[in-house]
């Protein structure tokens, strides 16, 4: 059985600046990591077929296990669908040796313009068993709001 988790945020920014903040490597790296992790863009490519690889460091790994290492996830994120303005659709891989967290998790940024600015609803499907819903959807919600700081500054 596949699981599906979400979260979405009202942003006040037009969606061409939302969509120009998943696509640059800088901006990713300051707003994609949720709280109590900081992020690292290994290489950058961003188009259709293209792809990222992120390293996710937890600041304080005593409580939150990496996936990847003690205190890393390391995830590679392929670009399966870029509409301006409109949807990123990312096809994310873990490193790990651990079964829990194998497979293809499909990542869709959905921006639909609003009267003050943006919704944006993410929407995580085929997640890794291993990977905590509640977590899941908090971290999520957390970069959510880092990236709302960011385009709204």
């Amino acid at each position: 059985m596949t699981r599906t988790d979400r979260a979405a945020r009202s942003v006040a920014a037009p969606p061409g600046a939302v969509y120009a903040a998943l696509l640059d490597r800088a901006a990713l790296e300051s707003w994609l990591p949720p709280d109590g992790m900081r992020g690292r863009v290994e290489h950058w490519d961003p188009r259709p077929g293209g792809g990222f690889r992120m390293v996710l460091t937890h600041l304080d790994a005593s409580d939150a296990p990496g996936k990847s290492s003690d205190a890393t996830d390391v995830v590679d994120v392929g670009f399966a669908e870029l509409v301006p303005a409109v949807r990123v659709v990312q096809r994310a891989v873990f490193a790990s040796d651990d079964p829990a967290y194998a497979g293809t998790m499909t990542m869709t940024w959905d921006l639909a313009g609003t009267a003050t600015g943006t919704e944006v609803t993410v929407t995580a499907t085929d997640v890794p068993p291993g990977i905590d819903q509640a977590d899941h959807e908090a971290g999520i919600a957390s970069s959510l709001a880092h990236l709302a700081t960011y385009v709204e500054s």
